[in-house]
């Protein structure tokens, strides 16, 4: 099988070192990717927001499987450029990746189809904006209502604040807040049917103990061994097939990943969001653990056939993903830093390095965004996972590096302030 994975970011690289260890998959290929990704995958130059040209480029490559990574170009409709062409494509189409383009159009959804989730209002004005924030109290929680790279949500016990965050996003959608402890759940889907993957936990402000603003994610681990044992089985049955259910009765039925974004509270899980790929980096720990193909499952999504296809396995064991960043990330980002360290991690066993925002320049790898790579290990349990994660971290260095310290230490609860997840 020869597959196509369309991104460059972290998400991308783990799908396809996993795509990779496929036996069933003889060929990756990855557009544009980054330096990581090309040493696993042969490289490729493409606009991901083109889907003409990403469906060009799998026509000419004879690509048996498209794998769209990023938000945006699902949003897009590169997926369907891509089926338009006969080539199978693991991502859906652009009116069901409305599911994450917009958050009121997500809720619709939910309320159609009986998901439990937090109470929300969609609110066009700041005097809207105002009487949601009144109505639901604080903690106060405002979403913006489109793509906003995983930074378009405010938690907030300052009214003039989540004013001041509603002003600044046009429509928004202001919540209840969700309290308890987050979830990460992950769901392949073919419309139909829906395969779990083991759920994870994913840390999204910039420092410890969840202070400081909201990021793209600074880590993860998984599994999550304080979580319901059945917490995926009820996932599949009261949120994604019901979720599946309603959007072939809309006529847009869900190809692809739903990412199922989950408060544990005191009344059972409750949807803080959907969205419509695999999270970064949360995702990463998780593909860490697969012990099955992941190709034949997305080729089976993709095709329609997820019944025929075996569910996942997992191996025993635990991993942990810490995300070092750049300077001034989240509001800014330093480029053109030179990253050193990384050979001294070669050979080491059950450590990985995740590339996100890197780039080759004459003096080496450097910086190219605002988070630069994950640091991946696996243990025989979470703490071993996350010693080997900081010890291999420790290794690293570039000007201006951030990270946690925190990452998989314990439970994320209320402190990180559900309803951020994005």
């Amino acid at each position: 099988m020869k597959t196509l994975v369309i991104g460059s970011g972290g998400r991308e690289h783990a799908l396809a070192i996993a795509l990779a260890n496929d036996p069933a998959v003889s060929e990756v290929h990855a557009a544009p990717g980054n330096p990581g990704i090309g040493a696993v995958a042969t490289l490729h130059r493409v606009d991901p927001l083109d889907g003409e040209a990403v469906a060009e480029l799998a026509v000419r490559l004879g690509a048996d499987l498209v794998v769209v990574g990023p938000e945006a170009p699902l949003v897009a409709g590169v997926a369907d450029a891509v089926t338009a062409r006969g080539i199978a494509c693991f991502g859906p189409s652009l009116e069901a990746a409305r599911l994450e383009g917009s958050k009121s159009f997500a809720k619709d959804v939910m309320a159609a189809a009986g998901v439990p989730t937090a109470g929300a209002r969609v609110c066009t004005t700041p005097d809207e904006v105002a009487a949601a924030l009144d109505a639901f109290g604080a903690p106060y929680v405002v979403k913006a209502d489109g793509l906003a790279a995983g930074k378009g949500v405010v938690v907030t016990a300052d009214r003039d604040e989540a004013l001041e965050h509603a002003a600044g996003c046009g429509q928004v959608v202001v919540e209840e807040f969700l309290d308890g402890p987050e979830v990460s759940l992950f769901a392949v889907c073919d419309g139909a049917t829906a395969h779990p993957l083991q759920p994870a936990q994913d840390f999204k402000r910039i420092f410890d103990g969840g202070r400081g603003p909201n990021t793209g994610g600074m880590g993860s681990y998984s599994p999550l061994p304080w979580a319901p044992a059945d917490l995926a089985a009820t996932v599949v049955d009261t949120v994604v097939q019901p979720t599946l259910d309603e959007m072939v009765r809309r006529g847009a039925p869900f190809r692809g990943c739903l990412y199922v974004g989950l408060a544990l509270t005191v009344t059972g899980p409750r949807v803080i969001e959907f969205n419509c790929r695999f999270g970064d980096p949360d995702i990463q720990p998780v593909l860490a653990l697969l012990d099955s193909g992941l190709g034949e499952l997305l080729l089976a999504a993709a095709q329609g056939r997820l019944h025929e296809a075996p569910a996942p396995r997992f191996r025993p064991g635990a991993a942990v993903s810490v995300v070092l960043a750049s300077a001034g990330y989240p509001e800014t980002s330093s480029s053109g830093d030179v990253i050193d360290g990384l050979e001294r991690l070669d050979g080491r066993r059950d450590v990985d390095v995740i590339h996100a925002g890197t780039a080759r320049a004459d003096d080496g790898l450097v910086t190219a965004g605002g988070r630069v790579l994950s640091v991946r290990a696996v243990g025989a349990d979470v703490a071993e996972a996350r010693q080997r994660a900081y010890d291999a971290l420790a290794e690293i260095s570039f000007p201006g590096a951030q990270w946690r310290t925190d990452i998989a230490a314990e439970p994320l609860g209320v402190v990180e302030g559900a309803g951020v997840t994005e």
